[in-house]
């Protein structure tokens, strides 16, 4: 594949760092960024071209287009992409659980991806252990409990909205505890990593989700408990908030940009 062109929805915390990650690699990329009209938080980026709607983005014929947009991005404008036959990562998982009555986001994105041949690729994001998750999928006793644990700073307009301050919480204050479906519909931009595991495993029902916020948390942690047959596995991870969104791990960004490596290196393989 000759240069690498690769289009992107939202400049927030991860896009602006996968733009600069991909474009200072080792086979550095072009990007075709879509901005959004008015009311736009996006930031300004130099040295790439920018549009202001989804035909100007098809247009433009990018290889693949990295969606960190949100719920709105995915509904009203992935559709459009993948029917054009281009690729999408969706790096907003949390809003692909979404059910409108008729099936889940994710269930429609995949259907349009599959009439014109595009792939939707959903990075694992915040975590680590999905192919053991996706092993024990298919036992009937699986139950995982997912805990995300931030600290205050990170929650600071949900613990605004109690009426509460940073310093107010000590030890830890449970946010919510519910559904993965509730949960993204509560925290869409923050609540990726249970979206991510339920599409793993293919089902929403089996997993408890807590949000906890915790004075003590080093960072952005991902607990995850899985119970099966198979055995009891926990995974946990702490890490780094991106430097410009405490509630965005750094290694979301990575993650998506290690999707779209291996969806350059994936095509190379099939032109040989």
């Amino acid at each position: 594949m000759a240069g690498r062109h690769i289009g992107l929805i939202g400049v927030g915390a991860i896009g602006r760092d996968v733009v600069s990650r991909l474009m200072s690699g080792a086979a550095p990329a072009r990007f075709t960024i879509l901005r959004r009209n008015s009311g736009s938080d996006d930031a300004e980026v130099e040295g790439v071209t920018q549009v202001t709607d989804v035909h100007a983005l098809i247009a433009a014929q990018p290889d693949l287009v990295v969606e960190a947009a949100g719920h709105q991005a995915l509904q009203d404008l992935v559709p459009a992409i993948l029917r054009a036959g281009i690729s999408v990562v969706a790096a907003s998982a949390g809003s692909l659980v979404q059910d409108d009555g008729e099936g889940t986001l994710e269930q429609s994105l995949r259907s349009c991806a599959t009439l014109s041949g595009a792939r939707l690729i959903v990075p694992a994001g915040a975590i680590g252990g999905l192919d053991y998750l996706a092993a024990v999928a298919p036992l009937d006793d699986l139950a995982i409990a997912y805990t995300s644990r931030k600290p205050p700073h990170a929650w600071r307009d949900e613990l605004a909205a109690r009426g509460l301050l940073e310093g107010d919480v000590k030890g830890e204050l449970v946010l919510f505890e519910g559904s993965v479906e509730e949960a993204a519909r509560l925290y869409p931009r923050n609540l990726n990593v249970a979206a991510t595991i339920a599409l793993t495993i293919g089902d929403t029902k089996r997993i408890r989700v807590r949000v906890v916020v915790d004075e003590r948390a080093a960072g952005n942690t991902h607990e995850i408990e899985s119970v099966s047959a198979a055995g009891r596995a926990r995974f946990e991870f702490v890490n780094a908030p991106a430097p410009t969104n405490p509630k965005t791990s750094m290694v979301t960004a990575l993650s998506v940009a290690q999707c779209v490596e291996a969806f350059y290196a994936t095509s190379l393989q099939r032109q040989k």
